[in-house]
């Protein structure tokens, strides 16, 4: 058989191979949602956007740590969909930066601050007020809650502990951490103990108790906004309905938050 009839052979086949397969569409590629999250929601929106997943088959990736930390990721260009703050500091930051989309914003959820020790722990509940002797309850030990200088909870704290005249008296026995779940793990594994974390933290968490909950007026009332970013893709508005419905609602409940808005489906 000569060259040129290999050729031509070569050639016949390959323009087969082009009809037959451009005759069957590339499979759609599966949209893809980023959601930036406050730390203290995981163990919620996990079960919610596996069940977003399941009824639309979008994925959500998430990436969970401190408000402030998200917060600043995205102010340096991370690609996010979505931003889920535990405080309404953070989202009005990225407002004020034209960094989300202010007509997609919902004040959806609200939380309580309280304080916990270990599960062994031999620390009886307390009830916090201006009288508490903190410092003796933590004795030589640490009282554990994220950066009060920019994480929500750690801000929260502060506020709480100023407001109740205990402040100048534990300032120099915190410990202070990235985000609400390392203060959790913290006192968990028994490293500090006590730690200042939001009740929904430690209701997940089999290995710490409550001992006290500071009073709601003590502090700026917990409140964490929702809303997409202005880099969007446009299934993240099928993202932001889904976790203001019903479904949403339960399951939010379910993880001890009290949920601000009447549910749109």
């Amino acid at each position: 058989m000569g060259n040129k009839v290999v050729f031509r052979m070569i050639k016949l086949a390959a323009a087969i191979a082009v009809a037959f397969f451009g005759a069957f569409p590339a499979a759609a590629q599966e949209p893809v949602l980023t959601v930036f999250a406050a730390a203290s929601l995981k163990n919620a929106l996990d079960d919610i956007d596996a069940a977003f997943t399941k009824k639309t088959g979008i994925k959500v990736v998430v990436s969970y740590a401190a408000s402030s930390a998200l917060m600043k990721q995205i102010e340096q260009g991370a690609p996010a969909d979505v931003f889920a703050s535990a405080d309404l500091d953070w989202m009005d930051y990225g407002s004020q930066r034209k960094l989300m989309r202010d007509d997609t914003r919902v004040n959806l959820l609200g939380n309580q601050l309280v304080l916990i020790a270990g599960k062994e722990s031999k620390v009886q509940n307390v009830t916090i007020s201006p009288g508490l002797d903190l410092a003796r309850l933590v004795g030589d030990g640490r009282i554990t809650t994220a950066d009060v200088r920019a994480v929500p909870v750690g801000k929260y704290a502060k506020a709480a502990l100023e407001k109740l005249g205990l402040w100048p008296q534990v300032e120099t026995k915190l410990a202070m951490v990235e985000n609400v779940r390392a203060a959790l793990a913290l006192v968990a594994r028994g490293e500090a103990p006590l730690g200042i974390v939001y009740a929904t933290d430690a209701a997940v968490e089999p290995n710490v108790r409550v001992i006290g909950a500071f009073p709601a007026d003590s502090h700026p009332p917990i409140v964490y906004p929702f809303a997409l970013t202005m880099t969007a893709k446009p299934p993240a508005a099928q993202y932001l309905a889904y976790v203001r419905s019903q479904d949403a609602k339960a399951v939010f409940e379910k993880y001890g938050f009290t949920v601000l808005n009447k549910p749109t489906s």
